[in-house]
């Protein structure tokens, strides 16, 4: 199992999101931690999961 870098989840790699970054493959749960993680991965890498992305656009 692999760990979403943006909520903490497990993901399995045969997860459909998934993105290459300076040469390693990353997995996510969802379409949104993928696009969280894209927009600024250094953030995630840095810092480590922050929890799922896009809380405030369901208020």
């Amino acid at each position: 199992m692999m760990i979403d870098p943006v909520c903490g989840m497990e993901v399995n790699e045969s997860s459909p999101y998934k993105t290459m970054y300076k040469g390693k493959i990353y997995y996510f749960c969802s379409a949104m931690c993928k696009k969280a993680f894209e927009k600024d991965p250094e953030k995630y890498l840095r810092e480590g999961p922050k929890g799922m992305p896009g809380e405030e656009d369901h208020h």
